[in-house]
């Protein structure tokens, strides 16, 4: 099983997985329409198809850090939300 990424306090850098996640949200929203989102869900499976639920809160917290750099929106019932005090699915998409 992977470990959920954390930050290397010295350098500030995503762990390995963490940066699989990101690449993967990314990924992901290159292959949809413009207007289209994903679940963090899709991220985590295409990142570990056997235990992706382990990492949904690694694909979470990897949305929230690309929303930060407002490269994604993360959206609960079409609204943007910030992620980490969000409760239920959300949703990632590309800046509107």
């Amino acid at each position: 099983m992977l470990a959920a990424p954390s930050r290397d306090r010295h350098a500030g850098r995503v762990d390995d997985v963490g940066a699989r996640l990101e690449r993967a949200i990314g990924e992901l929203l290159d292959r949809r329409s413009a207007d289209s989102s994903i679940c963090p869900s899709e991220a985590a499976r295409a990142v570990d198809p056997e235990a992706w639920r382990d990492l949904m809160p690694a694909a979470r917290a990897a949305a929230g850090r690309l929303a930060a750099a407002g490269e994604v929106e993360v959206t609960q019932g079409g609204a943007v939300v910030d992620v980490h005090g969000a409760r239920g699915p959300v949703r990632v998409r590309r800046p509107s």
